[in-house]
C-alpha cells in the first residue's frame, strides 16, 4: 500500500501544561503538527518525551491526529516536559526535560533520503545543547525551505540562539513584542525610545531581512491581521479578517497562523489567499478553550470550506 508523502517537518518540543483545572498537551511546534494533521496533511513531528504518564497523553495525541511517530523518540531518563501553572496563572517551564535530549544522529536518520518541503523549528527547543546538535543534524540533511517561529519565551532564548536561528532560516514568523525585541538586539532600537513611524518600522523590517537575507518577514498583528515583507519588494497588509463572535483564548493564536500558513505553502495556495486564512483561522482558535480544539470535528467545516 502506497503512503502519502509528507512535505512537512516540524522539530521542537512537546510539554504537557499543568494547571489547577486539568493538564493539557501543548507547545508551540506540537500544536502546529496537530493543526496540519487536522486538514490530511500530517507532518514528520520530531521531538522526545519521557517513559511517564505525560509522555502516554502525549503518544495519545499522536494516535488521536493520525500523526507518525517516525520522529518520535523515548528518553529512558528524563521526564516528558512540563509547564507548570504559577498563581499569575504564568506558565513556568521547567529545566531538563526531555525536548532538550532529542538524540542527533536519529533526528537526522528520519528525514535523511525524505523529500521534504519545508521545515518548522522554534527557540525554546534549542535552550540545551543537545537538541541544538540535533536541530542541526535535521538542517544538515534536508533542503526543506526553513520556517522560524521565534516564539521567544523569556529566559530561554539567547541573543546568540535568535542570531544562529535567524541566519539558517529563509521564512520568520514573529509578532510585535518579539519583532521589538529583535529591533533592540540588531538596531538598539529600545522600548524606551520615541515611537518609530510606519515608514520607520517597515525599514527597519526590511534591514532585519537584509541582514539574514529572509526570503520573507511575516509579523502578526494580533486581531489587527498580519503584515508579510517579501524580499522581492512585496508587503502584503492583512487586516479584513473576520472578526470571532467572542473570544475565550488567545493561546495557540500564533500557532494556528503558522499551520495554516504552511498548509497554504504546501498545497500551493496564493500567497495572499494562505495569510487571509491563516488570519481567519487564528482568530476561530481564539473562540475556543486551548491551543488545539478537544473535539477534533472542529476542523471540518474548515476542511469543507478551504477543499
Amino acid at each position: 500500500m502506497m503512503t502519502a508523502r509528507i512535505s512537512t517537518i516540524v522539530f521542537g518540543e512537546v510539554l504537557v501544561d499543568e494547571a489547577p483545572a486539568g493538564h493539557a498537551v501543548g507547545g508551540a511546534p506540537f500544536n502546529v503538527a496537530r493543526h496540519l494533521a487536522a486538514f490530511m496533511a500530517p507532518p514528520l513531528m520530531i521531538t522526545r518525551i519521557g517513559d511517564d504518564r505525560n509522555g502516554a497523553a502525549v503518544r495519545a495525541e499522536f494516535e488521536r491526529f493520525v500523526i507518525p511517530e517516525s520522529g518520535l523518540q523515548i528518553d529512558p531518563m528524563e521526564e516528558t516536559g512540563r509547564a507548570v501553572a504559577e498563581r499569575s496563572q504564568r506558565f513556568t517551564l521547567l529545566p531538563r526535560q526531555a525536548y532538550d535530549f532529542i538524540d542527533p544522529q536519529r533526528a537526522a536518520a528520519s528525514v535523511a533520503g525524505g523529500d521534504h518541503d519545508l521545515l518548522y523549528f522554534g527557540t525554546l527547543v534549542q535552550r540545551e545543547e543537545r537538541s541544538r546538535l540535533a536541530l542541526a543534524a535535521v538542517l544538515e540533511n534536508t533542503r526543506a525551505k526553513r520556517f522560524l517561529d521565534l516564539n521567544l519565551r523569556p529566559g530561554h532564548a539567547t541573543e546568540a540562539i535568535v542570531t544562529k536561528s535567524l541566519t539558517a532560516a529563509d521564512v520568520v514568523k514573529v509578532n510585535e513584542e518579539e519583532l521589538q525585541a529583535l529591533f533592540q538586539w540588531y538596531f538598539q532600537i529600545g522600548p524606551n525610545d520615541a515611537a518609530l513611524s510606519t515608514e520607520e518600522v517597515h525599514a527597519a523590517c526590511r534591514a532585519l531581512m537584509d541582514r539574514f537575507s529572509l526570503e520573507a518577514l511575516i509579523v502578526t498583528l494580533a486581531h489587527r491581521g498580519s503584515v508579510y515583507f517579501g524580499a522581492d519588494g512585496s508587503y502584503i497588509a492583512t487586516r479584513d479578517n473576520p472578526v470571532p463572535p467572542f473570544v475565550i483564548d488567545t493561546t495557540g493564536a500564533g500557532d494556528a497562523f503558522a499551520a495554516i500558513f504552511l498548509l497554504g505553502c504546501a498545497r500551493g495556495w496564493p500567497l495572499e489567499l494562505a495569510l487571509s486564512r491563516a488570519n481567519e483561522f487564528a482568530g476561530a482558535i481564539c473562540a475556543v478553550t486551548g491551543a488545539v480544539p478537544n473535539d477534533i470535528g472542529f476542523y471540518d467545516k474548515w476542511v469543507a470550506r478551504w477543499r
